[in-house]
Order: C-alpha cells, then structure tokens, then sequence
C-alpha cells in the first residue's frame, strides 16, 4: 500500500518571506497563490494522516558543513555574511505552514533536501514510499528534490500550483519538460479532492 508523506522545499522567512533576498521569485509565488495552496494542501495532508516535512537550509556562521565556493550562485549569495544562519528569523519555515506535529530537515550543503541529511532515513522510517512536493524553486530545488527522490526508488507528484520558479517562462519550461519526465503533475485540488477519499 502506497504510504504518502509531502516535501515542502524552502518555504522559509528568507526565501519567499519578509526577510529575503529573492523579491521576483516571492513575486512568482504570489501570482501563483504558492502560500494559499500550500495551506490547503498541508491542512488537506495532515487531515488524511500524512506526513508533512519542511525541507529548510542555513548555514552555520562559520560555514562547517557547506560547500561554499563550489557554486557561482552560493558564492553570489555568501557575499552577505548573515544570509540565512542557523537560529536567525531567516531560516524559519512560514509560520502559516508550520504545524507543531511538522517534521523538518534542515540541510546545510547543496540544492536537494536529501542530500546530506537524514531525509530518506525519515521517510523510510515512516513507511513511505510516494512524496508530494511543494514549495521553491522550480530553477534548482524542486527538480533536484524530483530527480533524488526518483533515484531513490519514491514515486513522486509535484503540485504544479504549489510550487514556483522565476522567470515565468522558464518556470513553466520546467514544469513541462523536465518535471513531466520525473513526476506526476497535479494541482491542490486534485490532491486534496483524492486525500478526501
């Protein structure tokens, strides 16, 4: 029997909130009702039984752990001493997508939830073999999560209005040429109409 749990990737102060650095992407989410689906998919997850996880990242101040200059986009981003820190608001999961029985995983190198953290034990641990995806970005955190998971024998959805990417174009380039590849493609309403079931 298939056991689902939902990845929400980097829906954190200092990604798509208050606190970050990335104003075109909060955009995108925005135009895409990103936080208002997210809501309904998670209360939607949680009342069927299934497991949420907050795939978050940070850095320690003294950057133990992370790869730091092997990336033009980590190396752009680290210019800033205090992006994203370990215990500053900046790394904290939206609180409107927080739930006290929420699972997180915090990682501190590379673009994929799994890599590095105890992710796939978690899953495992909890019988799951199916994830449903969520969250940002659709240029580097949902497809490395998509591609990961796939190798790692997990059936994968993505919910195409619960995640976003920037420019718009090139978000909707993802969806349908390299998600479609990996994934199955749904939106909020098809989940939770299914989880009702």
């Amino acid at each position: 029997m298939e056991r689902v749990a939902v990845l929400v990737m980097e829906m954190q102060r200092g990604v798509v909130g208050h606190l970050t650095k990335f104003p075109d992407l909060v955009e995108a989410c925005a135009r895409h009702d990103v936080v208002p689906n997210a809501i309904r998919l998670l209360q939607a997850a949680r009342q069927a039984g299934h497991p949420v996880i907050h795939c978050t990242a940070a850095f320690r101040p003294d950057r133990a752990g992370s790869h730091t200059a092997n990336c033009p986009f980590i190396v752009s981003l680290l210019k800033d001493p205090h992006h994203m820190l370990d215990g500053t608001p900046a790394t904290d999961v939206l609180p409107e997508l927080r739930e006290e029985t929420d699972l997180e995983s915090r990682r501190h190198h590379g673009f994929s939830p799994f890599t590095g953290t105890s992710l796939d034990m978690t899953l495992r641990s909890l019988g799951v073999t199916s994830v449903v995806a969520a969250g940002v970005s659709l240029n580097l955190g949902i497809p490395g999560l998509a591609l990961e998971a796939v190798n790692l024998g997990y059936r994968v959805t993505v919910v195409t209005d619960a995640v976003a990417g920037i420019p718009e174009e090139y978000a909707r380039a993802v969806l349908k040429h390299t998600i479609s590849l990996l994934a199955t493609r749904a939106t909020t309403a098809d989940l939770v109409e299914a989880w009702k079931r």
